[in-house]
């Protein structure tokens, strides 16, 4: 087995070393990895409708989808990831109890009562600190889960606020439970690097073929490529999201301004305005600008600059359109 610890902090390139471990190596391979301040979305799931848009750009959120399915988290430094990508055959390969039993194991050496709960869930005292997911590839099953060691739970909470009733798809959906810091639970207390050791010196414990494996230039190239090329686009992150209807209102100066519109593959396919607004211009000139453009916040912004927004709703503003559209 190869170990690699991971100091990257990019959530794009961490997810891009994933998949292109899995698909590059034949070793077996358990790797530890932080990411700073993401959201990252399962691979099934409508990203618009899992995180609080708003908060996300004022706080330069990244978001990400990465390969496996489940829910949304949220990542921040003191979230430390783990990974293991084993070989096996067919179903044999899905297995939540295997990989997250070691973790339970460095949690009962410190004396803190952690258990598997649920599907996929790692829990101290009914409060979730580990969540888990899989994703299968030929022979090989990649299998990762978060560890809340220190984050920032105001801000986890945050970012993931979001307003399902805007959304009618049939992308997977987040459930939200209670969460705790690993932190918090310590008899002695240490930071989340000395954690993030304790579980690799565990896992060599626990295979004694392991070896430490730092990334070659070439696998840093390589890597690199695949985040540019995926990870990185708002064609993965975004555009991927399943066939969605968005419906949202807002009153503005003029009065309600409700749309209601079906998103494919991230792009406006259909869009209908209603309500009791003003116009001087048939708003059907406006539906057909928008019909064809990415369901995406800085495309839109840019388009109403140039647009006379009063013209097709009388006293509304830019920033009132955009509220009535995410």
């Amino acid at each position: 087995m190869l170990c690699i610890f991971d100091y990257h902090t990019d959530p794009a390139f961490n997810l891009a070393a994933e998949e292109y471990v899995l698909k590059n190596f034949t070793d077996e391979v358990f790797m530890l990895w932080r990411n700073d301040n993401a959201i990252i979305v399962g691979k099934h799931q409508n990203t618009l409708a899992e995180i609080n848009l708003d908060y996300v750009k004022e706080k330069h959120i990244k978001v990400i989808r990465r390969l496996s399915g489940g829910g949304a988290v949220f990542h921040d430094l003191g979230n430390i990831n783990f990974t293991f990508i084993m070989n096996g055959e067919g179903e044999k390969l899905i297995d939540f109890h295997k990989y997250t039993l070691p973790i339970l194991e460095v949690m009962q050496k410190l004396g803190i009562p952690a258990k598997f709960e649920g599907r996929n869930d790692l829990t101290i005292d009914g409060k979730k600190f580990s969540g888990n997911a899989e994703h299968v590839y030929r022979n090989r099953v990649l299998h990762h889960g978060t560890l809340l060691f220190s984050a920032v739970m105001q801000n986890l909470t945050a970012a993931l606020n979001a307003r399902p009733e805007k959304f009618d798809d049939k992308g997977v959906k987040s459930v939200r439970s209670r969460v705790t810091n690993i932190s918090e639970h310590l008899k002695e207390p240490m930071d989340v690097m000395e954690f993030a050791q304790r579980v690799m010196d565990h896992i060599r414990e626990m295979y004694p073929d392991a070896i430490a494996y730092a990334y070659t230039p070439q696998d840093i190239e390589a890597i690199e490529n695949l985040k540019k090329e995926k990870y990185d686009t708002w064609e993965w992150n975004f555009g991927y999201s399943p066939v969605y209807n968005f419906s949202h209102f807002h009153k503005t100066e003029g009065g309600f301004i409700e749309v209601a519109m079906q998103v494919d593959k991230g792009i406006i396919a259909a869009v209908k305005f209603s309500g009791d607004f003003f116009n001087k211009s048939d708003v059907s000139e406006f539906e057909q600008m928008l019909t064809g453009r990415k369901h995406d916040q800085e495309q839109i912004r840019e388009l109403v600059k140039n647009v006379k927004i009063d013209d097709y709703f009388v006293k509304a503003t830019p920033d009132d359109l955009m509220e009535v559209l995410f």
